[in-house]
């Protein structure tokens, strides 16, 4: 029987099988050959180009599978990074990614016999953070890249910085409502009691004043004292109570002020991810080749905060990219750009000018309630260009 035509439905659908994932059970690692069917397998095992393969590997078999190890090891742990970062997710979930690619290393050809030993062997090792739970089993990757290590000290040292900042306000403030009150208290006079030195000597009041004895009289001019004495620290108590009252609540009026005003300065804490719609970035990773390095794309879509989807300005291609594949762009001063992380997050803003050497912009907000406020010092990844 000749061989079907180039165009028949026959090559067509062996064609489009050949493209797709074949049974594991029928392919060959050693010569990187997946068979469609168990005959296929059967003839391709005893070929000659199998039997070599067979003898060079018989010479050391250790050598031939811990190369297996190493590749299947490396581009999992590269999937897992580059697909999910450090997020916790299930390992039979980057699994199925792997396995997706036609040309991955198979599991049977490693040190390692099922997924779960795999797992295991990687929380063992220190590469990833695995934890069982009733659904299965859960891995987080480490990153151990320089780069990340010094961004996120970085991250944590303008954090402590920031809290430093907060506390040293607070305890101003603390220090300024201490001396307040201090002078309130010192302000405010002391009441003693009345008390009379005769417990059986009578208050007698003498409404007349041309009538009475000397005793009445002396006795009502020692009580008409005491009241007057009493009515006038009364008095002085009433107002000294009420301007301590008034300036309280005055200073309490300026503690308000200055807690508002400490709200809207106070910078938010800074996120790991600042990915936005519709903003211009720029690739900066080689991976994908020259033809896409250091070229500008407009993010169209952002899916789970740390990956987007990017279309080129120049070539109008679309790409999946995770945010450390790109880095955002300046504009020319007096183009208008998007705040990405910090206290402004959010808000829109024309580039005024570029601090080159502490590597930061001044911007004038142009949006939300705090338009028309210069905000300077922010850093050249807090912002990007608006498409």
């Amino acid at each position: 029987m000749g061989k079907a035509d180039f165009l028949s439905p026959k090559a067509i659908g062996n064609r489009i099988k050949s493209k797709g994932l074949q049974k594991l059970r029928w392919y060959c690692q050693m010569c990187q050959k997946q068979c469609r069917d168990e005959n296929g397998f059967k003839c391709h095992c005893m070929s000659e180009s199998h039997q070599r393969q067979l003898l060079l590997a018989s010479e050391n078999p250790q050598q031939i599978m811990d190369s297996f190890s190493d590749e299947f090891r490396t581009e999992f742990l590269e999937l897992l990074k580059r697909r999910f970062g450090t997020k916790r997710v299930h390992n039979n979930i980057v699994y199925n990614e792997y396995i997706g690619h036609r040309e991955h290393v198979h599991m049977n050809a490693t040190q390692w016999e099922t997924l779960t030993d795999f797992t295991k062997w990687l929380g063992r090792e220190g590469y990833c953070k695995v934890d069982e739970t009733p659904k299965g089993w859960y891995i987080q990757y480490i990153d151990r890249d320089p780069e990340t290590i010094r961004k996120q000290q970085e991250q944590e040292k303008k954090k402590k910085q920031d809290l430093d900042d907060e506390e040293r306000t607070a305890k101003f403030i603390e220090d300024q409502v201490k001396k307040g009150l201090e002078g309130v208290e010192q302000n405010t006079p002391t009441f003693t009691e009345l008390s009379r030195q005769n417990e059986e000597e009578k208050v007698a009041f003498n409404l007349n004043k041309g009538a009475g004895t000397s005793g009445t009289t002396a006795s009502s001019s020692h009580a008409s004292n005491a009241l007057k004495s009493a009515a006038v620290m009364g008095s002085v108590k009433r107002k000294d109570t009420s301007q301590g009252q008034a300036k309280e609540k005055k200073k309490k009026s300026a503690l308000d002020e200055i807690m508002e005003m400490e709200e809207q300065k106070k910078k938010t804490e800074r996120t790991d991810y600042w990915l936005q719609p519709d903003i211009v970035v720029k690739i900066v990773t080689k991976r994908l080749g020259e033809k896409y390095y250091k070229k500008k794309a407009v993010v169209k879509e952002v899916i789970d905060r740390y990956t987007a989807i990017v279309k080129l300005v120049d070539s109008g291609d679309k790409l999946k990219l995770d945010q450390s594949h790109l880095e955002t762009v300046i504009p020319a001063p007096g183009k208008r750009v998007l705040v990405l992380n910090g206290g402004y997050k959010g808000h829109f803003g024309i580039l005024d000018g570029i601090i080159e050497k502490r590597f930061s912009a001044t911007i004038e907000i142009d949006s939300g309630p705090l338009k028309g406020r210069k905000v300077e010092g922010i850093p050249y990844e807090d912002i990007s260009k608006v498409a």
